[in-house]
């Protein structure tokens, strides 16, 4: 995809995603007794493994943003070699699939979406919210992403150009939102409290600072 638009922050489901949605648990439920019962892996491995993914927030991908806006060089290992840049940080980001950071700038605005499914870089960002998973997000923002941001509150100027990517199960990407402005005096940690989720997925911009 190289067009993007965006969705608004808690679009209405269609009656389609949540039957959709049923055949899927239905459709998993059955597959993970039959694997249990033929000794793939238990249900206490199953239990240890959604735990250990509940546990995970976008806590870790606005620590990578408040410090790529904070050191220039490492800003350039993350565009160059966005995965082995965030294990800088102590940050497991598994062995697969792929990642890419992609920088947005004042004048191109990367958003994100699975056309297919929910593939989503979900050791940085925790579970992907529902809006993303629906078939109402998947299918607009390839067609209208202007429209989409601007459900989310995001009003991009005419010449700003919206650049929508299509995450898959080989690959999965991170938006590296600009640095608000009147943030030059906050710590690292301060800046990280202004990344939120979607704006590392890029439906919308990071927080302004206190006053700002």
């Amino acid at each position: 995809m190289t067009e993007e638009h965006d969705h608004s922050g808690n679009p209405p489901q269609p009656d389609e995603d949540r039957l959709a949605a049923t055949e899927f648990e239905i459709l998993e439920r059955a597959l993970r007794e039959l694997l249990i019962e033929k000794g793939v892996f238990t249900a206490d491995d199953i239990r240890i493994a959604v735990e250990a993914m509940d546990r995970k927030d976008p806590a870790n991908g606005s620590k990578v943003v408040a410090h790529a806006w904070v050191d220039d060089a490492y800003r350039a290992r993350l565009l160059d070699d966005s995965k082995a840049a965030i294990e800088e940080l102590g940050i497991d980001v598994g062995p697969a699939p792929n990642l890419v950071v992609l920088e947005n700038t004042a004048t191109l605005q990367h958003v994100v979406v699975c056309t297919l499914c929910s593939c989503y870089p979900r050791t940085l960002l925790g579970m992907p919210p529902s809006w993303y998973k629906s078939r109402e997000y998947r299918g607009r923002v390839v067609v209208e992403p202007r429209a989409v941001l601007r459900e989310f509150g995001t009003e991009l100027a005419d010449d700003v150009e919206i650049k929508v990517v299509d995450s898959t199960a080989d690959m999965r990407y991170l938006v590296l939102p600009a640095r608000p402005d009147g943030t030059d005096g906050l710590s690292e940690a301060e800046l990280a409290d202004l990344v939120t989720r979607d704006s590392l997925i890029g439906v919308t911009q990071p927080n302004a600072p206190s006053g700002g």
